[in-house]
């Protein structure tokens, strides 16, 4: 079957996701009509799935090799996976990663990841990458390596100004692209080889969803006020599940059918994973809102995980943002 990149969505829901934008907290903790595995409110809307004793030892094994040093030890509980009874084939792993393997994620999306020209981020077209003060080499180890006063400049000075590095982790970086670069006007792949995706996130993800090939992510930030627009993921040359991991703060996951009859709105919290297949692969869905103030506390100080960190001039980056990272097969 094939979908056009560029339809609308349903209206109708657009303006389901217009009352969630302007939705307060208290009705974000308190509305029955969200599903929230943590709250136990899930009775008849979703199915449980048992992982079995094999399937959870790869889950831990892939754990322990991503954590390199090894830290890991094991699963702290058995994985849980439900499927959405309205949408079939929307799968939702609870506390899939541990907060020890989400900080390590972060470590090698945005310290690594990020500054690599070879992905590409939204700051490219129109600001100059700066070069290390130090070995005046491109790209930097990470963007967090620089003080927070250094300035990014524009590529054309006339429509665009300076800005801090303060400034653009804070608020101006938006998405970044692994693997398989996207065309975001004409909504492709382009036919030129793409960088290798992160060869230590595919085995993590791997571990879990042993069916994907993970070729192409694209890793968005949020801040509080932040959405995600309705959309569908119907680029790819395949119809293989779609990935995605939140980290950071709560967020509200909109998801409907093609015709939008049928909908759930979902609470994600950090370590949370979703996998869209079979029938939701081509789901509409989008992020309405970003909770504020809801990112674990053990997280909260990331990139300064301890006293010792180089990284003290960004102790807290993390406590009122949201990283999700969401990984596809292109071909």
């Amino acid at each position: 079957m094939e979908h056009d990149a560029h339809a609308a969505p349903p209206s109708e829901l657009r303006v389901l996701f217009k009352q969630w934008q302007k939705s307060p907290r208290e009705t974000v903790d308190s509305d029955p009509d969200v599903l929230d595995t943590s709250c136990l409110n899930i009775d008849g809307r979703v199915s449980k799935f048992s992982i079995d004793d094999e399937h959870q030892a790869s889950i831990a094994r892939a754990f322990k090799q991503f954590m390199c040093d090894g830290s890991y030890a094991s699963l702290r509980a058995r994985v849980v996976c439900f499927e959405v009874k309205a949408l079939p084939g929307l799968f939702l792993y609870p506390s899939l990663l541990p907060g020890d393997v989400q900080a390590v994620l972060l470590n090698k999306l945005l310290h690594r990841d990020l500054s690599d020209p070879n992905h590409t981020n939204n700051l490219q077209l129109h600001y100059d990458i700066p070069s290390d003060p130090d070995t005046n080499a491109l790209p930097p180890q990470s963007f967090f390596e620089f003080d927070i006063r250094q300035q990014l400049q524009p590529k054309d000075r006339t429509t665009h100004k300076p800005k801090s590095i303060k400034q653009v982790l804070e608020k101006n970086l938006r998405w970044v692209t692994l693997g398989g670069q996207y065309d975001w006007t004409n909504k492709v792949y382009p036919d030129a080889k793409p960088p290798p995706f992160p060869s230590d996130i595919t085995d993590l993800l791997k571990g879990t969803f042993r069916n994907i090939e993970p070729q192409a992510a694209i890793l968005n930030f949020y801040s509080p006020g932040d959405t995600l627009s309705l959309h569908r993921d119907v680029s790819e040359e395949c119809d293989e599940g779609l990935i995605s991991v939140s980290i950071g703060c709560d967020a509200l996951f909109l998801v409907a059918n093609s015709d939008g009859t049928r909908t759930e709105v979902i609470r994600l919290r950090s370590g949370d994973v979703i996998l869209m297949s079979g029938e939701s692969r081509y789901a509409w869905h989008a992020v309405p809102k970003v909770v504020a103030g809801t990112c674990p506390h053990p997280l909260q100080d990331w990139p300064c995980m301890d006293t010792s960190s180089s990284f003290s001039q960004w102790r807290g980056w993390l406590a009122n943002k949201r990283i999700n990272l969401n990984v596809r097969q292109m071909r």
